[in-house]
């Protein structure tokens, strides 16, 4: 069994990120300390929100990949297909979320073909979900 990643990560409010987190992403709340951090769980990863009122770099940059410019930094989790579909269909159903990449399939036909999208947090982190068909392509070369 693998076992699940951990990242702490900053956010300017930490209301508004619960409410992103678990009602739109779906997420299950953890351990928290009011008006310090919360944890959550997201497809068995915990992930810390630490309050950070002040600004903070968020973004780095871009990259390209496949054609399509990428922020730097950004985290997300690999997901099978039917979950990557399942996600990006629930999100759609939610007028507040920040696309940054709408649902697309890169590398079409090659090896790490891979469902991808991205979106933004309520504090401007970028996340990407990937779905692949196996887990052998995750990692294909």
């Amino acid at each position: 069994m693998r076992r699940p990643f951990h990242l702490a990560f900053p956010v300017t409010d930490l209301d508004s990120t619960k409410r992103f987190y678990h009602d739109v992403l779906g997420c299950t709340v953890g351990r928290e300390s009011p008006g310090k951090w919360v944890d959550f769980d997201l497809f068995g990863h915990q992930m810390s929100a630490h309050l950070r009122p002040q600004s903070f770099a968020l973004n780095a940059g871009s990259g390209a990949v496949d054609g399509d410019a990428v922020p730097i930094p950004h985290f997300g989790v690999v997901l099978t297909m039917e979950q990557w579909h399942a996600l990006a269909e629930r999100l759609k159903q939610f007028p507040e979320v920040s696309w940054i990449l709408k649902p697309k399939v890169r590398f079409q036909g090659e090896p790490g073909e891979q469902g991808t999208f991205f979106i933004s947090d309520p504090s401007g982190n970028a996340l990407e979900f990937k779905g692949f068909q196996s887990d052998e392509q995750i990692f294909a070369v």
